[in-house]
């Protein structure tokens, strides 16, 4: 069953939210543009951000608001709803991507997949200057034959490229930073990626015992 929440303001255009299934659908349109984005609920942040006029919910790990919703449009008691909605589907997503997914996964990817939902910091200087685990070249092989296999390798190439330097030097600091910033990047993509690939999920977060 999916909910839907639409906002309208006067020539301004209108913003409509879907929650469907494991995914929440974005429409932005005005009179003169229309723009869709699909986010993963996986990959959002359940607890929201207000920056006045909006409710803004992030990505767990990228520091862009994902979705931005007009507080109270169209009124209280219609928007409460869909966004306690919204934060009890991500976190049940998520969870189910932590553990409940795992059966789902090629044998040995299985063990990678968290058994407790990290929290990652927004990045900044102490995240891309040190890592807080070693890296495991193996893991990192597999988790790019699965992207190559299952996404669009176009649409995730930086991050390919970095996933394929730090292979090849897995104790480099620049390198991981470079990471960091390739997964940053994905936006809504970063929960295909952590699908397919749960070993970056794990070394980019601040548990040293993620794996």
């Amino acid at each position: 069953m999916s909910i839907k929440l639409v906002q309208k303001r006067f020539l301004k255009g209108s913003r409509e939210f879907e929650i469907a299934d494991d995914i929440v659908n974005f429409r932005f349109k005005t009179p003169l543009k229309e723009e869709k984005l699909t986010v993963d609920l996986s990959i959002l942040n359940p607890e929201p951000v207000v920056n006045e006029p909006f409710l803004e919910f992030h990505s767990r790990v990228k520091c862009g608001p994902l979705l931005s919703l007009l507080i109270d449009i169209p009124n209280a008691q219609e928007f409460n709803a869909f966004v306690d909605e919204l934060k009890q589907r991500a976190r049940q997503e998520y969870n189910a991507f932590a553990g409940l997914r795992t059966g789902s996964l090629p044998a040995g990817m299985a063990a990678n997949v968290f058994e407790e939902p990290p929290e990652f910091d927004e990045p900044g200087p102490n995240r891309i200057e040190k890592m807080v685990k070693p890296v495991s070249v193996e893991s990192i092989d597999s988790s790019i034959q699965m992207l190559e296999q299952y996404l669009d390798t176009e649409e995730i190439k930086p991050l390919l490229t970095a996933l394929e330097a730090l292979k090849a030097e897995p104790e480099s600091e620049l390198l991981f930073a470079q990471l960091v910033t390739a997964f940053d990047d994905l936006g809504p993509r970063q929960g295909a990626v952590l699908t397919y690939a749960p070993y970056v999920g794990i070394l980019l977060s601040d548990d040293p015992f993620g794996f």
